[in-house]
């Protein structure tokens, strides 16, 4: 007899201390708990604003946008990109050896080669493996004449972006170039890997 009171007395021990929980806990709000906010899994997703031809930085509304990569080796062949579009590269299919050569214009259909470009054709220029070789003085010339400070220094196996026009007042901002040397060739033969990229005005600068 004994025994089963004080069963019972823990039982009502028991639910006393039950009922002064639920009253001290009670206005707990469970509806500020939130099983998301304790995966993490409310997060903003911020958009990625992507700029033509992946410039690091959009281009002004009067300016064109533009990246150039020269070949890495006689193994990654150049690519270039003017306003978004991918005018030449490995994986279309229509890049060489030696120079490669893209005449832009923004009205008019591309021309004859480098004594034919009209005024205010832009040139991109983009070296791969051998660049220099088969480059005689008055090809020379005529890239110079397109605001190159390097066209009559570009030798076997250099590395050269470029982006001119035709009959610049001054040289072009616009050019990279790197020398051949075993010294320094980050490639076995051939030197680094150039990418250009910026903003050109819409008329010739």
């Amino acid at each position: 007899m004994r025994v089963s009171g004080l069963r019972i007395l823990a039982l009502i021990f028991a639910m006393v201390t039950m009922w002064i929980f639920i009253r001290s806990f009670g206005s707990f709000n469970m509806k500020t708990v939130r099983l998301p906010r304790w995966l993490g899994s409310v997060t903003k997703q911020t958009p990625v604003v992507k700029n033509k031809c992946g410039l690091s930085k959009p281009c002004p509304g009067n300016f064109f946008a533009f990246k150039i990569c020269s070949g890495a080796a006689n193994v990654v062949g150049p690519s270039m990109c003017f306003e978004n579009h991918m005018i030449m590269s490995p994986v279309k299919n229509n890049v060489g050896r030696g120079l490669n050569i893209a005449l832009v214009n923004d009205t008019k259909f591309l021309v004859r080669f480098l004594r034919e470009i009209p005024d205010g054709t832009l040139v991109l220029v983009a070296s791969y493996d051998d660049p220099g070789t088969k480059m005689n003085a008055e090809i020379r010339t005529l890239l110079s004449n397109l605001g190159s400070s390097y066209a009559k220094q570009v030798g076997f196996r250099d590395s050269w972006v470029f982006l001119g026009a035709r009959d610049l007042k001054s040289k072009s901002p616009f050019e990279q170039y790197l020398k051949n040397n075993p010294d320094t060739n980050k490639y076995e033969g051939w030197p680094e890997l150039l990418e250009l990229e910026g903003c050109v005005p819409r008329r010739a600068f």
